[in-house]
Order: structure tokens, then C-alpha cells, then sequence
């Protein structure tokens, strides 16, 4: 039995969540706390294999109840309980940055019952799932190195484009590795990051102030520049298409894949149509298999493909599904992933940094 402790100001989201929890077998509640402090005594009474942090609380809020957390429990799964509005996005990425494992949104206000409940268990249950088998994992010996998929004969092609997939942890890893590239990387970067509308923007700005590349949500129609990260917006599918010698990205809002919209496999296969082998595909750490499918054809052309390892994946789903299928050059830890990245694209050669104040 998964053990949790559900932390929420509000009466009416603690007894929703208790009951969505409740009814899963594997899983039983504990006990709950309508703030931090409250909870940060639990947690030591209680033990609770992981918590449900609600982010705007009175008395110690979310975010500084992770920080308090991580001094003591630095392994403890912590999901945060966030609103869809700017605010409630700008403290669940500060909360993440703290230290949180993950997040989920509080159902919208559409008085329906049967569809908040419907909300909560599709987004909560997967995750404390999927995190608490990630700490189980943890005292297990490591698994043997799967074998790669032999390659095309012949010399690889210079990386003219790299695209970036990660869901579960991703905002943390992503901001590791964006920020560690250097401003003159020669290649435009692709980003799909498992996110709702309005997080997706404010995970951008924030990595923006603080990387030597410009990151932004991507627009429709937009060339693909050198220097640039495009970030694909919550709800929206991002593609890559051409026209000429130039390189546009392409948003929609087509069917979601692997319940995700944006999905990594649909960039992916975009790009691999637009570039071929010419790419450098990177898949950090997130839960289920999206992007296994698309790094398909890019393996087929040639491309070259990174995921990162277990231990520093907050889940092992996404890169672990592509690692298994023999699909990955490279399993690397998330502090060697940008230099990895900056290594390939050297081989086509840095633009020089006089350059690259024309690029922002």
C-alpha cells in the first residue's frame, strides 16, 4: 500500500482528493493537513510514502514547505496542487525549482462533481504511481545496459536541428540543460514539455533569464533560427515544416498522442521529415513512452539520440522506454547531457560570438 499524506487549505479539496485515493486499492491516506506547518509535523508522525501539496496555503505556503521538506526527506515524492492561472503557474515552477517531484491542476470550476473527480484521478493517480515505484527502483541493482540498434553505415550528417522531449521533472532538467548551452550554439533547439496553457509560457520566461539562448513559446509561422528555443505551447502540437531554405514551426491542435497535446512524437516525426538524419534528439525525464515512436524515423536517417539515466530521472518512462528499444546512442546524467549536446553540435561548427547578438 502506497502511504499519502494530502495537504490543502480548502475542506472540499482535501476530502476530494482523500476520496479519489481512496478508492484505488494500492493506495491509503494517512492522514491530511490543511497547511505546511501542519503537514511538516505529520510527515514525521506519519511517514507517508508521499504528499499532495496544495501551492497557495496560509500559515507556510507550498513553496516553502518543499523547501523545509527537502532539508530532512530530500527523496520524499512531493506532487503540488496548482490552479490554471499565472500565479498558481509561477509558484508550481517555483515549488518545482524547490524541489517538487511534480504537479497536478485543481479541477476548473464547472460545478460539475463527476467531472472534478474524473480530473483529479486522471491526473493524480498515474503520478503516485509512477513515483513511488521510481523510490521502490531505488533499492533494486541497476539494470543491464540494453544493446543498441545497429546504425546506417556511412558518416553521420552534421546536426542542423535539436529537439528536446520531457514530461514528468522535466521543468528542472529542462532548465539544467538549456541553461548550461552555450549562445553560440549554430542549430535552433525544438522543446515538448508535458505542460497545460500558461505554464508553458512561464517556464520559458523564467529559463530565458537565466540562459545565454533566447527561449520562448513558440509561434506559428515563426523561421527557425540559430540560438533560439521553441518551446511548444500548452494544448498545442508543435511541428516543423519548410518552405524554400527556410524552416518554420507549425503549431495545431490536432488529435493528442499518447494522451498529450503537445506530444513529442509528433515533433519528432515532423522534424525527421524536415531534416532527416540531421538531428540531434534529446529525451529527458518523464513518465510513459511518448517520443519512443518518433525517435523511430530519426534513427532510421541517421540521427543521433541522448536520453538521461535512471538515477537522475525523476521518472524513468519516457528516456527508459527509448534505452529499452535500443534506440539510444547515449545514456547520460542530466549534468552531462548539455555538454553532450554542445559536443555534437560542434562538429558543424559554433557561430561566432559576434554573431550572435543579431540573433535577439
Amino acid at each position: 500500500m502506497i502511504s499519502v499524506l494530502v495537504v490543502d487549505d480548502s475542506a472540499v479539496i482535501r476530502r476530494l482528493v482523500t476520496d479519489v485515493l481512496s478508492a484505488d486499492p494500492g493506495i491509503r491516506v494517512i492522514g491530511t493537513a490543511p497547511n505546511g506547518k501542519i503537514a511538516l509535523d505529520k510527515i514525521n508522525a506519519l511517514n507517508p510514502d508521499i504528499i499532495t501539496l496544495d501551492v497557495e496555503m496560509p500559515v507556510l505556503d507550498g513553496v516553502s514547505t518543499v523547501r523545509e521538506i527537502r532539508k530532512t526527506h530530500p527523496r520524499l515524492p512531493v506532487i503540488m496542487f496548482s490552479t490554471l492561472t499565472s500565479v498558481g503557474a509561477d509558484a508550481t515552477l517555483a515549488a518545482l525549482r524547490a524541489g517538487a517531484s511534480d504537479y497536478v491542476t485543481k479541477p476548473a470550476n464547472t460545478g460539475s462533481l463527476t467531472a472534478s473527480v474524473a480530473s483529479v484521478r486522471e491526473q493524480l493517480l498515474p503520478r503516485i504511481h509512477a513515483l513511488c515505484a521510481r523510490n521502490m527502483r531505488r533499492t533494486r541493482p541497476p539494470a543491464v545496459q540494453p544493446a543498441k540498434r545497429p546504425r546506417p553505415s556511412g558518416r553521420a550528417e552534421p546536426v542542423r536541428a535539436v529537439v528536446i522531449a520531457s514530461s514528468t521533472g522535466g521543468p528542472e532538467a529542462l532548465r539544467t540543460v538549456l541553461t548550461a548551452l552555450p549562445a553560440t550554439l549554430a542549430v535552433p533547439v525544438f522543446v515538448v514539455q508535458h505542460m497545460p496553457p500558461v505554464f508553458t509560457d512561464m517556464l520559458a520566461q523564467r529559463i530565458n533569464s537565466e540562459s545565454r539562448l533566447r527561449v520562448a513559446e513558440a509561434r506559428d509561422g515563426e523561421p527557425a533560427r540559430p540560438g533560439h528555443v521553441y518551446v511548444a505551447p500548452g494544448d498545442k502540437h508543435l511541428e516543423v515544416t519548410r518552405f524554400g531554405d527556410v524552416v518554420r514551426a507549425k503549431l495545431h491542435s490536432g488529435p493528442k498522442e499518447n494522451h498529450c497535446r503537445p506530444a513529442a512524437d509528433v515533433l519528432f516525426r515532423s522534424v525527421a521529415s524536415v531534416y532527416g538524419g540531421a538531428v540531434l534528439t534529446v529525451v529527458l525525464t518523464g513518465m510513459g513512452q511518448d517520443g519512443k515512436r518518433g525517435c523511430e524515423p530519426l534513427v532510421a536517417a541517421g540521427g543521433r539520440v541522448i536520453v538521461q539515466d535512471e538515477d537522475t530521472s525523476v521518472v524513468w518512462g519516457m528516456p527508459g522506454a527509448i534505452a529499452e528499444a535500443g534506440l539510444a546512442d547515449a545514456v547520460l546524467p542530466i549534468g552531462k547531457i548539455a555538454d553532450a549536446i554542445t559536443t555534437q553540435v560542434s562538429r558543424r561548427g559554433l557561430v561566432p560570438a559576434a554573431e550572435v547578438s543579431s540573433w535577439n
